[in-house]
């Protein structure tokens, strides 16, 4: 063991390094080699159809269509599921779900192992980690981030307040596709001997279409999901996290210096460390807690700018609805605004991706159904609230026409897929900035909030995304104790470099790989959703059972 250990500190030290010497350029020249690789997957990745006179992501498409269908297929889950939905979650159907312990079990009070009841373990480690709240707080956790914060500015910067109109759309269509896939992630977990639970499409994938008949196909997309997932777990969930985290505390104290990201990065290294060193059950009981905390902050202080501004709450609606049909002139037209909408939604939620039905796969319950139907609220939580909130307090700060034209305007340039706009000068600024000068407006010295709040975002996706791309990991290596300890090693280290270092290109590159999930997801989805009818039906029949 000591050996193995050594030979991994070899391989991290040339990194360690190489985090050092970033204040020297080493990472820009690094930067710069890996830039056009990085260049072509994304472009790759986000390949346009053209539609009239506008050039469409196709991933976007997919997205969308795939959402629709399963809206209309289910029946608008969205509205017909939201009931359900908050009574599972709350856990009032509990009951048909009940935990038996197994004949001669010690049941005395006291005796208990990590939280567990010693007689109900083994039955319990059957069906499951952790609770619906949990599985919610945990996934919520890997999406509730700078999509929430930057993301919303660049939307509107780009496509105007009726590009909120469409996010609202995109994230209640996306409910249905995140019910599909969490259903499916459930059905075909696999539960290992000890209780661990692995789960997500690369089981989904695998057995699913095996049943169909595809054995080969499923095993290839099984495989370059969980290839994919490794890659957006280093990056986009962890690099790019500890990045922006590193830079808002270094712009809020005004540290500078090369050694100020690693000192940083190391200190987050630690805390995730001793989070993920625990498993989904420790990550399960943070997320539960840090997810309410930092969305109830951010929620608290979008409604105390919302009633300062009662008086134009119908206004600042009113141009979200008019900017949706009828946009202003130079932002692109209909179409325009409305993929911006779609295409920021999309981004935000990642309903499509797959990566939320790996957390929601740890869930305490013999019917997947059950789960699929709080995945649902996910989008809720995440694009209808959250995002429209920033929105409306984007709105308020330029809603006379005059703030904006100062900074940034509508139709700005920038890129909609990325978090960055450009100001009237022309010089590249985050968008969330623009977030950050709306609620600064109204609440002095919210900057400092909401850097909290950026680190808690960060600090929280960090941590899902671990587990996301460690279940992935194991499905290409093995669930053996030495595949874990190298994943969570390299996890790790990634959190350091991505503070220490300005590695765009990485970032890109990684951050790209969680749109590509939805390649080898959807195909899935498309193949394996009337399973999921299947088992709302045995769920549903469940409730009906235990109410008579």
């Amino acid at each position: 063991m000591k050996k193995y250990l050594l030979s991994i500190f070899t391989l991290i030290l040339p990194f360690l390094t190489f985090a050092q010497e970033a204040e020297k350029g080493l990472d820009e020249r690094v930067n710069d080699a890996f830039m056009p690789v990085a260049t072509w997957w994304e472009g790759f990745v986000l390949t346009t159809i053209p539609i009239g006179e506008y050039n469409v992501p196709f991933v976007v498409i997919l997205l969308v269509a795939g959402a629709t269908f399963f809206t209309v297929y289910f029946r608008f889950p969205s509205v017909t599921k939201f009931g359900l939905a908050i009574n599972t979650v709350r856990g009032k159907y509990d009951e048909i779900d009940h935990h038996e312990a197994i004949d001669g079990a010690d049941d005395e009070a006291g005796l208990a192992v990590d939280g567990d009841v010693i007689g109900t373990i083994k039955d319990e480690s059957q069906e499951g980690e952790v609770s619906h709240f949990q599985a919610l707080a945990t996934a919520v956790s890997g999406t509730v981030g700078l999509g929430n914060i930057a993301g919303v500015a660049v939307a509107i910067a780009l496509g105007g307040p009726g590009a909120t109109f469409w996010m609202i759309v995109c994230g209640l269509i996306g409910m249905a596709t995140k019910f599909v896939e969490c259903t499916l992630g459930v059905k075909y977990r696999d539960v290992g001997d000890d209780g661990t639970v692995y789960g997500g499409p690369m089981y989904y994938l695998s057995k699913g279409l095996k049943e169909r008949g595809f054995a080969g196909i499923g095993k290839v997309l099984a495989a370059l999901f969980a290839i994919l997932c490794v890659g957006a777990s280093f990056g986009g969930g962890n690099a790019f996290q500890s990045n922006q985290a590193a830079v808002q505390l270094s712009s809020l104290f005004g540290l500078q210096g090369g050694a100020t990201g690693l000192i940083i990065g190391f200190i987050l290294a630690v805390l995730v460390g001793i989070v993920i060193i625990g498993g989904i059950k420790r990550i399960a009981k943070i997320t539960e807690k840090i997810v309410p905390f930092m969305a109830g902050i951010y929620v608290l202080a979008a409604l105390v700018i919302i009633f300062a501004n009662i008086n134009y709450v119908g206004k600042a609606f009113g141009l979200i609805f008019e900017g949706a049909f009828t946009p202003m002139a130079g932002l692109g037209g209909l179409v325009g605004v409305l993929i911006v909408g779609f295409q920021r939604a999309a981004f935000s939620n990642e309903a499509g991706a797959g990566s939320a039905a790996i957390a929601h796969s740890a869930v305490k319950t013999k019917y997947p159904a059950s789960e699929g139907v709080v995945a649902l609220l996910e989008p809720f939580i995440d694009t209808v609230v959250i995002c429209t909130m920033t929105a409306l307090v984007i709105i308020f700060f330029n809603i006379d026409g005059t703030n904006m034209q100062s900074v940034f305007q509508y139709g700005a340039a920038g890129d909609s897929s990325s978090s960055v706009l450009l100001n009237v000068d022309g010089s590249s600024v985050g968008g969330v900035d623009l977030t950050s000068m709306a609620f600064d407006s109204v609440i002095p010295g919210f900057s400092y909030i909401l850097t909290i709040a950026i680190v808690l975002f960060a600090f929280s996706t960090m941590i899902s995304w671990s587990y996301y791309g460690l279940q992935s990991w194991k499905y290409l290596f093995g669930k053996g104790k030495r595949a874990d300890m190298v994943y969570k090693i390299l996890f790790l280290l990634f959190v350091i470099i991505g503070a220490a270092a300005t590695l765009d290109a990485v970032i890109k590159f990684s951050d790209a790989m969680i749109l590509a999930l939805v390649f080898p997801n959807m195909i899935g989805l498309f193949f394996l959703f009337p399973k999921v009818r299947e088992e709302m039906s045995k769920y549903v029949g469940a409730i009906k059972s235990s109410k008579e």
